[in-house]
């Protein structure tokens, strides 16, 4: 099937890690024709991200962000237009849990870090290309959002709250930004096999959980599964869906 994605300019978000989702997501775009900008805290990640990208004789450059701070996601923005002229999809991937604990004993500030950057963060780079794709009248925009919006994480809250918004922030956007021919969607993503439980502090995935994903179809998402689902809904063939949470997870979460 073509998707219509050929010379699409795709910026995405949480490229640095190179057995993460946002990597598989910029190869994935790559593949189907878009050329990348990469984008990560870690430039050194994001730069052979963008190497591969190129690799597949797709064009890329790479930049370091914090996407928590309004003014370097809009200086990557004007940088990547200056190179590019245009962003036709945004996919925020970057995001993370510090795994804080129960409330009664986490630290506040180690909250606000996480929905800072699980939330704040998305709104952050959504707010930055919504000028360029009002005025191309075009625009595909993804977020991820997370199993734990469904059914939260004990000791996660912070976590589970940012992913939670990011599915009513997802809806709001939608019904400002249709009339300029924008989507906008979200992807749930569940246990997934990458760094993300790897880091301090991080639960330990027991092995039957880990060799079986804890699903109906018993086995692990990978992050290919979810950079699938992705470039289906931001290519043309999904021109008519906005607003949603597509859950990626074998079957964990069937509400």
């Amino acid at each position: 099937m073509e998707l219509g994605l050929k010379d699409k300019i795709a910026l995405v978000t949480g490229t640095g890690s190179q057995v993460g989702i946002g990597k598989a997501v910029a190869l994935t775009l790559a593949r189907e024709g878009c050329h990348v900008i990469s984008c990560d805290l870690d430039l050194s990640g994001a730069e052979k991200t963008a190497a591969e990208v190129r690799a597949l004789k797709r064009k890329s450059v790479a930049f370091k962000v914090d996407i928590t701070d309004r003014n370097q996601v809009n200086k990557i923005i004007e940088e990547a237009l200056k190179q590019f002229s245009k962003i036709d999809i945004l996919a925020n991937i970057a995001g993370a849990s510090f795994f804080t604990g129960p409330l009664i004993e986490a630290k506040l500030e180690a909250i606000d870090k996480e929905i800072g950057l699980n939330l704040t963060g998305a709104i952050n780079t959504v707010k930055a290309v919504l000028p360029v794709m009002t005025k191309n009248k075009y625009g595909k925009i993804i977020l991820i959002s997370s199993d734990a919006a469904f059914f939260g994480i004990p000791g996660g809250s912070g976590y589970s709250a940012a992913k939670g918004g990011i599915m009513a922030f997802t809806r709001s956007i939608a019904r400002e930004v249709g009339p300029f021919g924008i989507n906008i969607n979200n992807i749930c993503p569940g246990l997934v096999i990458t760094n993300f439980y790897g880091g301090e502090g991080a639960p330990m995935l027991p092995p039957d959980v880990r060799a079986a994903g804890g699903n109906p179809l018993g086995k692990m998402v990978v992050p290919q599964d979810i950079a699938n689902m992705l470039a289906f809904l931001v290519s043309d063939v999904a021109g008519s869906i906005t607003g949603q949470c597509y859950v990626v997870d074998g079957g964990q979460v069937m509400d």
